[in-house]
């Protein structure tokens, strides 16, 4: 496909695109913010504003308890504005903070919060992105349930790593670096984990138990979509043919399956983090928000369990990325309460705003950079 009538299909199944996007960014953004929101209110914060999206508003109402909701048109984020804040990102006014200082109500203002309640009002924004993933897989765990393909081979491509250590169609793999293996994928998921490292694998043949060392190949692969990216491989597959085996995990299983599959998430991300500072990875691997609009219209094709097992997954990523220790998301302002824990006193306003300008050059550069990643991959892929 060339790259006009690659931007030709994007561009002419835009809806198919947006729509999904809006949906999955909108209920991951509602929900980050709803953990600032309700904490906020837990400690009696008074709330200006709750916002979906940035810029002017397509829809608007107040609360009874005098606080904005609005919708804004750019839906690349939202924000919660508490009583004093200058603007979204909660950077303190210090004439207006003098202002609210001498009134009556002054306890209410998130700024005049004691110090553990300010962080924890930041903090349980990603808290809550995290929590809302665990529940979001659990949930599928418990109802649709998951399914399992027996982890054995059907076929061994010429010249790959499983090649040279001699598996064949037929074997079945039974543990990985020690792990039982009981589910097909559990071996793609294990090799991605290697980071091309060598692994120990027992697989069994004619009823024999046998172990060999490897060291997975990293490979570029495509998926259903056409999307290329690169990760380690073994070199078999299976004919598609398998019954998968579907079964439903009790509550608790759910739960700490659900809490492993974030851990695995936020594992895979910093492991990405890592091999791009080490030069492993491709820096052209990073997607933003073009990307995501993609991702989301490809997989509402599979249906609205995928596309909700998307969101959970974005959640993820959302909560993690706000943790970073830079000035303008969550984890910079947690960086702020930090150093003011230590001197006993908050950093003054010319630092806090001059460490929001870089904060908000390196998150502006980083989607300005991903975004080009995104329209390349468009036009070349």
């Amino acid at each position: 496909m060339d790259a006009i009538s690659t931007v030709t299909g994007f561009v002419g199944g835009g809806l198919s695109y947006i729509l999904p996007f809006l949906l999955v960014l909108g209920v991951v953004v509602f929900v980050h913010e709803s953990g600032h929101f309700w904490v906020g209110r837990l400690f009696g914060t008074r709330i200006d504003t709750f916002s979906i999206g940035f810029g002017r508003a397509v829809a608007r109402w107040t609360d009874r308890h005098g606080t904005e909701w609005k919708v804004g048109w750019l839906p690349l984020g939202g924000y919660v504005k508490f009583w004093g804040d200058e603007d979204a990102t909660s950077l303190p006014n210090a004439e207006r903070l003098a202002k609210i200082a001498a009134t009556p109500d002054s306890a209410r203002s998130f700024h005049f919060k004691p110090l553990w309640q300010r962080a924890l009002i930041v903090a349980a924004g990603p808290f809550t992105n995290f929590v809302f993933a665990v529940i979001v897989f659990a949930a599928i765990y418990m109802t649709a349930g998951v399914s399992k393909i027996p982890p054995v081979i059907s076929a061994v491509q010429e010249q790959s790593v499983a090649a040279a250590a001699g598996l064949q169609a037929g074997d079945r793999i039974i543990s990985i670096d020690g792990r039982p293996i009981d589910d097909f994928y559990e071996i793609a998921r294990a090799m991605l984990t290697s980071d091309g490292d060598t692994v120990t694998i027992v697989y069994l043949r004619s009823g024999s138990a046998t172990e060999i060392i490897v060291q997975p190949r990293r490979e570029e692969t495509t998926d259903r979509f056409g999307n290329k990216f690169n990760t380690y491989r073994l070199g078999i597959s299976r004919t598609g043919d398998e019954t998968a085996v579907f079964s439903r995990l009790d509550p608790v299983t759910a739960v700490t399956t659900g809490t492993y599959k974030v851990y695995f998430i936020v594992e895979r991300t910093f492991s990405f983090i890592g091999g791009l500072i080490a030069g492993r990875e491709d820096v052209r691997q990073l997607s933003g928000p073009v990307g995501i609009a993609k991702t989301s219209g490809e997989v509402a094709t599979l249906g609205w369990l995928a596309l909700i097992q998307l969101m959970a997954v974005l959640s993820v990523s959302v909560g993690l990325i706000n943790l970073f220790p830079i000035p303008m998301l969550d984890g910079g302002h947690l960086l702020y309460y930090g150093i003011e824990a230590v001197r006993r006193r908050p950093l003054g306003e010319r630092a806090q705003e001059y460490g929001l300008r870089i904060g908000l050059a390196l998150v502006l550069s980083l989607m300005l950079f991903a975004t080009w990643n995104d329209v390349m991959r468009i036009f070349w892929s």
